[in-house]
């Protein structure tokens, strides 16, 4: 899937975090790209947060647990893992969406 409002730019394993570039993103706009994103990786919404600058959502991938957050600032959403469960599913989704995402 070739998707021009996502760029894959950073994934980094020591810290769970996995980083997508959204240059179209904008705080009105952040909810509707992180229900794009859940719905491109086949994640479920569970708990979701505004504050002035961040939008942050508890989203349930592959059964496991994660912050997703969106930034319009950085023009950037982020999943990451909460604890120590995650690694691999990260791992999984870094590798998958290098081959569905232009990559930086």
């Amino acid at each position: 899937m070739d998707n021009p409002d996502f760029v894959l730019t950073l994934f980094d394993a020591h810290e769970g975090r996995l980083v997508i570039a959204a240059n179209a993103l904008d705080f009105d706009n952040a909810a509707s790209y992180l229900n794009t994103f859940c719905e491109l990786i086949g994640a479920t919404p569970e708990d979701k947060q505004t504050d002035a600058d961040l939008h942050t959502w508890l989203v349930d991938f592959e059964g496991v647990t994660f912050l997703l957050k969106a930034e319009h600032y950085s023009a950037s959403i982020w999943l990451e893992r909460l604890g120590q469960d995650g690694d691999d599913e990260l791992a999984f989704l870094q590798r998958w969406l290098s081959q569905q995402l232009p990559v930086s």
